[in-house]
């Protein structure tokens, strides 16, 4: 029973030894960094190392001692860091686990923290006071164009404009009604806007001063073979000041909101005003037609074209 347990032991006791040589020899400058690495001198060395030993009354064999030198050679007993790689990160990141996962929910949690304060201190608040504005303007809007519809009906000469007012009217409710304050707001601006157009009075008078022409010309694109007429005109009212209009430009299409604008005529008015204006160098009869209060449109004093652009 002994000799098993010294039999086990042996083995063992001996790579401890041979451990230890080497401990001392990687921790001894002079021995390991000097002797080292000159064949000729392991004897030295070894030598060395037993007087090491023995001044600490340990008696090591010359085969442990041999052994120790070699295993240093050879960097046994050496704790080499595993390469970098994806496995290796893998593995630290599981052992740091505990110290970034704080961090996670640390951060985790000042996110939440954000966003509830956000939702419930910017958000809430302001979707509380939109549906309360939503709230009012529906109770309050169908009155608004009640009294719109009524000051159209008592300006309007034509019966297109309270026709198109008695439209949006009942569009404009109808959109408040359903809790669209946008689209009801959008239509109460139209019949603002047409009433007043309505209240409007001007002149269409053409410009006739330096740096302007008075005529333009065009080659239509989709017929080359005319050429479209144009006076250069804009809305006079009584006191002198230039209102601007909203005109629709037959060339592209666009709206634009302009102070002058190019009317299209037929040639022969086009004609007149051109012999006009070569007279002297000014247009003589320069009202082309006039707006009324409760009208839509001009009356025009010559004949003229639909038609209009902004640009030339």
């Amino acid at each position: 029973m002994v000799s098993d347990t010294a039999s086990t032991r042996a083995p063992l006791d001996e790579v401890m030894m041979a451990m230890d040589v080497v401990d001392t020899l990687r921790h001894d400058e002079r021995i390991a960094l000097k002797e080292l690495g000159t064949e000729q001198r392991d004897a030295q060395m070894i030598e060395r190392l037993r007087d090491i030993y023995r001044s600490q009354g340990i008696e090591v064999p010359d085969r442990i001692l041999l052994e120790g030198v070699e295993n240093l050679k050879q960097n046994r007993f050496v704790y080499a860091p595993p390469a970098a790689g994806f496995q290796r990160t893998l593995a630290l990141i599981y052992v740091t686990r505990m110290r970034w996962a704080k961090a996670l929910l640390v951060l985790v949690l000042l996110v939440a923290a954000a966003f509830l304060a956000w939702r419930f201190l910017v958000v809430a608040p302001r979707e509380r006071a939109a549906e309360a504005l939503r709230i009012e303007l529906t109770r309050t809007l169908p009155a608004e164009f009640g009294d719109a519809l009524t000051r159209i009906r008592d300006v309007a000469e034509v019966d297109a404009a309270i026709r198109r007012a008695e439209t949006l009217a009942a569009s404009g409710r109808s959109a408040a009604a359903s809790g669209d304050v946008a689209a009801a707001r959008k239509t109460l601006a139209d019949m603002r806007k047409l009433e007043a157009r309505l209240l409007q009075v001007f002149e269409v008078r053409i410009v006739s001063r330096p740096g302007t022409p008075t005529g333009v010309t065009r080659i239509p694109e989709a017929n080359t073979a005319t050429r479209n007429y144009y006076l250069v005109v804009e809305a006079v009212a009584p006191d002198g000041n230039v209102i601007s209009q909203e005109i629709t430009s037959e060339e592209n299409g666009a709206v634009s909101s302009v102070d002058i604008w190019a009317q299209r005529v037929p040639r022969a008015t086009f004609d007149a005003v051109r012999r006009d204006k070569e007279d002297d160098g000014i247009v003589r009869d320069a009202v082309l037609g006039s707006k009324a209060r409760g009208r839509l449109e001009p009356d025009w004093r010559v004949r003229v074209d639909e038609g209009a652009i902004t640009q030339w």
